[in-house]
């Protein structure tokens, strides 16, 4: 029952109302921890209220919310470890995601080809390994029915179709107001169009790539033939013997030239800022896996060092390929700056044959109906553009608050500490260190939240125990008169 706290039991009456009225007993029988949230803040829910009802119609109070536990937007893998960590402490929660499904970005905007790039191990959520007859690299099929499969283990059963519109802290109440608008149009008839959700914890996991970043380039509308982010990339099927240009050169412009050249089609990959690349493996073993059991005994610049030394010695000098490495080092890079070195699985082949040719200059501007300027000064003629630029956070557009997150969507404090803010404001997944980073995030406000939650259940029955004493003893009393 604890996770249907969202369901509108309610609807009809204003919370006013359901606390005075007549039948509250009932709904203290199917939700005993209700008296608890009336003595949590029965003096600031009443400023809310008034609040609520000064400053709204009656009708957007009757699709009020209340949410005894964390509301967490977002159902991908970084919330749904959330939920079951919640679980597990016994803390109820309601999951609020705008798509119609489980972690959407996987679902609905990756490519066919695409594989984890470090080993399973490593990319398990909380309390649930993979499958062993999965294979070390699990492609994108088996990663989404292992998503799914964690979901039901742990009975999490999102809201789908709930666009997170706002969520602010309300002082008065001391309490987080979460509003939302329906997805579609099916949604809306299910639920109403607008329902806000009023709750003590507000878990942020709506993670890194929430929204693509695309560039502004002059002329792009003017361009002839297709253009696309990577995100909606499929397959290179469609682009056989097409000259594409990819705008990217992380691991996702890496992989889908790859995928290009596969398919018979002609990519060319700019490239034009220095770029770490590793092999996914060396001697049979993950490159991140030995960078990690190196880390616990060496520091961190000589980790650096040995790595880029075997990664010369596996893939050669790539500089007279176009490719040029920063001055930091991969592991540094990516702890102070966020970025991830491309793990190679094949691309390099390709672009030392020349079947993925590299560019190492900016795109100036599109000239005509399918000409690229570029910054060097020359032009070449393509069919389509795949846009590998990038995602970035979505925060900013929904929550307001600047204490915690900066203008970026991204928690100001770096890792370990940027999954907690203030006023019961957590956030999960923003640590660039893919899903084991969520994992570390997700355990730790359960547990966080789990104390408050297991302190006050604690406080009721406590409560409970001395009323059942007070109540005997008057009936004892009673009886003897």
């Amino acid at each position: 029952m604890a996770t249907h706290f969202h369901t509108l039991l309610f609807k009809g009456l204003s919370w006013p109302q359901l606390l005075s009225h007549p039948h509250k007993s009932s709904y203290q029988t199917i939700y005993p921890t209700l008296p608890s949230i009336t003595r949590y803040t029965s003096y600031k829910m009443q400023n809310l209220f008034k609040f609520m009802e000064d400053g709204q119609n009656a009708s957007d109070c009757r699709r009020c919310v209340w949410i005894n536990g964390p509301v967490i937007v977002g159902a991908g893998p970084s919330g749904l470890a959330t939920a079951a960590c919640l679980r597990e402490h016994g803390v109820p929660f309601v999951v609020l995601e705008r798509a119609k499904c489980l972690a959407s970005l996987w679902q609905n905007r990756t490519y066919d080809r695409l594989k984890l790039h470090l080993p399973k191990r490593f990319c398990e959520l909380p309390s649930f390994p993979f499958p062993e007859d999965y294979p070390e690299y699990p492609t994108r099929r088996q990663f989404i029915n292992y998503i799914e499969s964690y979901a039901d283990h742990f009975d999490i059963r999102p809201n789908f179709g709930q666009c997170v519109e706002s969520a602010h802290y309300d002082e008065t109440s001391g309490l987080w107001r979460v509003r939302t608008t329906a997805a579609s149009a099916t949604t809306a008839t299910l639920s109403g169009p607008d329902v806000e959700y009023i709750c003590r914890w507000l878990v942020v996991a709506t993670g890194e790539n929430a929204e693509c970043v695309v560039p502004e380039i002059e002329g792009l509308r003017d361009f002839q033939g297709e253009v696309l982010h990577a995100a909606d990339y499929k397959s290179g099927e469609k682009f056989s013997e097409k000259r594409v240009l990819v705008v990217g050169c992380g691991n996702s412009g890496m992989e889908v030239s790859l995928d290009l050249c596969n398919h018979n089609a002609h990519p060319s990959m700019i490239i034009r800022s220095s770029v770490h690349v590793l092999p996914r493996e060396i001697l049979g073993k993950s490159t991140f896996e030995l960078a990690v059991f190196l880390v616990k005994w060496l520091p961190l610049w000589l980790v650096d060092k040995l790595l880029l030394i075997l990664a010369w010695l596996v893939l050669g000098n790539l500089e007279k390929h176009g490719i040029k490495r920063p001055s930091t080092g991969p592991l540094e890079l990516k702890n102070t700056k966020g970025k991830t070195p491309v793990l190679d699985i094949g691309a390099l082949r390709k672009i030392r044959s020349g079947s993925i040719k590299v560019i190492p200059a900016g795109i100036k501007r599109i000239v005509g109906a399918n000409q690229v300027e570029f910054m060097n000064g020359s032009r070449l003629e393509f069919d389509s553009v795949v846009l590998a630029t990038g995602y970035k956070s979505n925060v900013p557009s929904w929550l307001k608050e600047s204490e915690f997150f900066n203008n970026m969507g991204y928690p100001k404090s770096p890792f370990p500490n940027g999954w907690k803010g203030s006023k019961g404001l957590y956030a999960v997944g923003f640590t660039k260190r893919g899903l084991s980073g969520a994992s570390s995030d997700a355990i730790r406000i359960a547990a966080d939240i789990g104390s408050f939650w297991k302190q006050e259940t604690k406080q009721q029955q406590q409560k409970k125990r001395v009323s059942s004493s007070v109540s005997y003893q008057r009936r004892c009393i009673s009886q003897q008169f």
